[in-house]
């Protein structure tokens, strides 16, 4: 019986057939030619299954009976492969040939490294970093994540700025790339995020395991950014500001939820009023909403602690290490910093 191929490719789709050709396409012009792609359709009514039958016949097709969500669409994906490595890749990209093999290879160098992202850029405007993890992913103490090239809507022209590897604190879901092994320790995508933010908290229990991620600026893939879900959808604005807050109640240990969630909710509130004020109508009442819901959020996401704190190596400690320690709130909003380069000027970029 043949080995598996080293590398699975999986992608959830569910709707735009022409941008999943395009990206299908790119997959198999690269350079690395030891993957299988699993479409996964999240039950799509564009006759998406069809085309991709005829015009991919080396794609295997996992057709869902219901729309799972970028989670459930990727850990059925996950789950129906074998490979050493596993690619969550957005249907909406397109991958320059050498991306695959550089990702694989980053891995390969280092078994402690468990998660990597390539360098990712808007395909609109390939000058600038996409909004949808930039150059790989950074975090604060209080659970706001930004980006190496994205500090919230402020997006930096790549200048080469960020082209030699470093660490990273999380791998966007657009392009990611993980150690199986290590998704066999702390689980796959917590599909009660259902989008959004769950390949954050994938990452801190990755690092809570005594992982590491790293960015891969060699690999380059474009991004359709916000192709799915528009960033001013207040769906989209809504789960982003639920899943942060259930990433600190499931991955903080107690003695630092205790402290930090009260300061992050004080800030959500802050968000809410202020975004009001401006005339903002989407935001503040996406946060406002997350904010009434949000006993039901702490509760059904504090159940899930003992799953996300089992496969601890490490402490909390050593995991803020990672973080920027300050908020990147009061550096962007009142500080006005809007490069990252401003804000991490005493970390390692």
């Amino acid at each position: 019986m043949p080995s598996p191929p080293r590398l699975a490719i999986i992608i959830p789709h569910l709707r735009g057939v022409d941008i999943l050709r395009q990206c299908l396409n790119s997959l198999f012009g690269s350079d690395f030619t030891d993957f299988e792609v699993v479409l996964v359709d999240n039950a799509s009514t564009d006759g998406s299954r069809d085309i991709v039958a005829r015009e991919f016949p080396a794609v295997k097709i996992l057709s869902l009976a219901e729309n799972r969500g970028y989670a459930g669409g990727c850990n059925e994906g996950v789950r129906q492969s074998q490979s050493q490595f596993v690619l969550l890749l957005n249907d909406d990209t397109i991958l320059e040939p050498q991306t695959l093999g550089a990702l694989v290879e980053a891995l390969d160098d280092n078994p402690k490294v468990a998660l990597a992202q390539p360098k990712l850029l808007n395909i609109n405007d390939r000058r600038c970093f996409d909004y949808s993890g930039a150059c790989g992913g950074l975090m604060d103490v209080l659970g706001y994540p930004f980006a190496f090239g994205r500090v919230f809507m402020s997006i930096e022209e790549d200048q080469g700025q960020f082209d030699q590897p470093s660490r990273i604190f999380w791998a966007c879901g657009t392009a990611a790339i993980f150690r199986r092994s290590a998704l066999d320790e702390v689980g796959l995508l917590d599909e009660d995020f259902f989008a959004h933010m769950e390949e954050v908290d994938l990452a801190w229990r990755l690092h809570l395991a005594g992982y590491e991620g790293v960015r891969v600026p060699q690999a380059v893939v474009y991004h359709h950014s916000g192709k799915t879900l528009p960033n001013t959808e207040s769906w989209k604005m809504y789960l982003n500001h639920r899943n942060s807050l259930a990433c600190l109640v499931k991955n903080y240990s107690l003695l630092n939820l205790v402290w930090i969630l009260p300061l992050r909710i004080f800030f959500e509130w802050g968000t809410i009023f202020i975004s009001l004020l401006r005339g903002d109508f989407r935001r503040g009442p996406a946060a406002f909403k997350v904010q009434l819901q949000f006993p039901i959020v702490f509760f059904r996401f504090f159940g899930k602690r003992r799953q996300a704190q089992k496969a601890r190596r490490i402490s909390d400690h050593q995991v803020m290490k990672k973080m920027y320690w300050g908020s990147v709130v009061v550096q962007h909003f009142l500080l006005g910093k809007g490069q990252t380069a401003q804000i991490l000027h005493r970390y390692e970029l």
